[in-house]
């Protein structure tokens, strides 16, 4: 089966921020307590491997006023 390449970069997104997930799961495992910092690190980490494959979508527009 041959995807295409949009859905190959994404499926290899998903993949690295899996084994981002992954990894830091089993250096936090034993651990009674994780700072705030390194879960926030963990987190950014995973949105900047997932972001490029999220399409950009338009804010919704303001809604127009009616002048009376």
């Amino acid at each position: 089966m041959v995807l295409p390449v949009t859905q190959t970069l994404e499926l290899t997104a998903i993949e690295q921020a899996l084994a981002v997930i992954d990894g830091e799961l089993l250096r936090l495992a034993s651990r009674d307590m994780v700072t705030a910092t390194e879960a926030s690190n963990a987190l950014l980490d995973v949105r900047l491997l997932l972001a490029p494959t999220v399409t950009p979508v338009a804010p919704a527009p303001e809604p127009e006023t009616v002048s009376a």
